[in-house]
C-alpha cells in the first residue's frame, strides 16, 4: 500500500468501529478481512465475517452507540512488510477528553487483515 491507499485503508478501518449501520459495517467487514480473518483482544478473539460482526457490533454498542464516545485515527499508520501498525484514541464527544488509546497490530496479505492485535495503551 502506498500513502493515499494507506491513509483510505486506514480510515474506513477506524470507521468501520463508529459505523452506526449493520449492513454497512459487515460490507466493510468483509472487504477490510480475509474471509478468515481475526481480531485478537486480552480478553477475546473473533475469527471469521460473523464474529468480527460481533465483535464490532458489541464494541459499537458500548462505546459509540450511546452517543459518548467515537473513535478517531491519531498517527499516520506504518505499514512494511504485511504489517501495520495504527493508533487510536476513543474520545468523549461531549468534551473531546480522551477516554482511551490503543493500538493495532495488523497483519495483512494481499491487502486485506489476516489478523488484527489490539493493544490498550491507555
Amino acid at each position: 500500500m502506498n500513502g493515499p491507499e494507506l491513509t483510505h485503508f486506514t480510515e474506513r478501518y477506524v470507521e468501520l468501529w463508529n459505523e452506526p449501520d449493520t449492513g454497512a459495517r459487515r460490507e466493510t467487514i468483509e472487504e477490510l478481512f480475509a474471509p478468515d480473518g481475526a481480531n485478537y483482544t486480552l480478553s477475546a478473539q473473533a475469527v471469521g465475517y460473523d464474529a468480527l460482526e460481533q465483535r464490532v457490533a458489541s464494541a459499537y454498542e458500548s462505546y459509540v452507540g450511546s452517543g459518548r464516545y467515537r473513535f478517531r485515527c491519531v498517527e499516520p499508520p506504518v505499514v512494511h512488510h504485511n504489517a501495520m501498525k495504527v493508533q487510536w484514541e476513543m474520545i468523549d464527544q461531549g468534551d473531546g477528553t480522551v477516554a482511551s488509546i490503543g493500538l493495532e497490530f495488523l497483519v495483512l496479505d494481499n491487502g486485506r487483515i489476516l489478523s488484527d492485535h489490539q493493544f490498550i495503551v491507555r
